[in-house]
């Protein structure tokens, strides 16, 4: 048993021997196709592919607008990277406080740390469990704020029946190996803003857009660049691997869900178990089954005596030096760094997988 599964379809491994023989490896057919399919079969509004979530990141805060000495709102429960690309910009991440009943940013909480210096939120989508959008949207426009959601777990998630991916103007999603659709590695963002979708694709491929690089009769580029652009596109031979992985998506989406409700139905009435509380409005993609354990460490050690793989995954990140003297006092975030730990909720786990995991975690520890 694996506490993550790395999914590469039948589908997919074919691709990508059509893309090695044809020896075009770089951004091509199959990166538009795979951009085709996310938009048409998931609802992600104007998809634009990248070489890693990170990226995504970084260029999605500079077309927002952040400057250096900038400020950006984000919760300290996610991964470093989150952080990393505000300070790749010079900015300053403020760790604002989570609900520890959901592991996501708390909206209360984001109001307390806006400043005249303040110009974006990042919603970090835990585990593939929404924030609560509407709230964070009506703030953000209350102050005059950019919102960039990081939906690195969230691919297949929606909310009301909106996806992930169809909400706001920046959605940033990961391709990495162990994300649910795996390029190897990769990363996306989605628009709901055509001309933001305009700028981010002639940005992340050094100004001019792949589409736009124009030869001339010598053979070189015209020289029609006049904003900075990177190297953060993705090529085919990636793009191949997530399209033939897309084929079985929503049937993996819907038994990681069967799987979840099995752990949230046995557990419900378990005492030292909090089952994070579901918002009716949201459907969680289940990335992880993240909940709130008390004496996780013992906890911790029975599971893993039994030879199933138990994960706090990732803890606060403003403890971090790189960010600097910012560990704060996150009454919330306490909560939850003290007490979460997520349990397999994969696809590939057998009925018999599931039945352990819940037999295991009744028996006490």
């Amino acid at each position: 048993m694996e506490f993550y599964n790395t999914h590469i379809s039948d589908n997919a491994i074919h691709h990508v021997s059509e893309v090695l023989k044809s020896t075009w490896l770089n951004e091509g057919v199959y990166v538009k196709e795979f951009e085709k399919k996310l938009a048409s079969d998931f609802g992600l509004s104007n998809p634009l592919t990248f070489n890693s979530c990170t990226s995504a990141l970084h260029l999605s805060l500079i077309c927002a607008g952040v400057k250096a000495d900038d400020e950006v709102i984000l919760p300290a429960q996610t991964f470093i990277a989150t952080g990393m690309a505000v300070l790749m910009i010079g900015a300053k991440p403020v760790f604002a406080d989570i609900d520890p009943l959901t592991g996501n940013i708390d909206p209360a909480k984001i109001r307390e740390k806006i400043t005249d210096h303040t110009k974006a939120i990042i919603a970090v989508h835990w585990g593939g469990f929404p924030c609560k959008m509407a709230e964070i949207h009506a703030i953000a426009k209350e102050f005059n704020l950019e919102v960039i959601e990081d939906a690195a777990h969230a691919f297949g998630a929606s909310i009301n029946h909106i996806p992930i991916g169809a909400i706001s103007k920046y959605t940033c999603f990961s391709f990495q190996a162990i994300k649910f659709i795996t390029t190897g590695d990769g990363g996306l963002v989605c628009t709901t803003d055509l001309d933001v979708y305009n700028i981010l694709k002639r940005r992340k491929w050094f100004g001019f857009g792949k589409d736009n690089a124009i030869r001339t009769e010598e053979g070189d580029r015209e020289r029609t660049v006049s904003e900075l652009g990177f190297k953060y596109h993705m090529n085919d031979v990636a793009a191949s691997i997530g399209l033939g992985n897309l084929i079985d998506a929503k049937a993996r989406l819907a038994r990681r869900k069967y799987v979840a409700e099995l752990y949230k139905s046995a557990f419900s009435d378990l005492d030292g178990i909090t089952i994070l509380e579901p918002d009716p409005l949201a459907n969680h993609s289940y990335w992880l089954f993240t909940m709130l354990v008390k004496n996780r460490k013992d906890y911790i050690v029975s599971m893993k005596s039994k030879s199933i793989p138990v994960s706090v995954v990732d803890r606060r990140i403003d403890a971090n030096p790189i960010f600097g003297e910012m560990a704060l006092d996150l009454h919330g975030q306490e909560i939850f760094d003290e007490n979460q730990i997520s349990i397999p909720v994969h696809e590939a786990l057998l009925d018999e997988d599931v039945d352990k995991i819940i037999n295991s975690t009744r028996q006490g520890w």
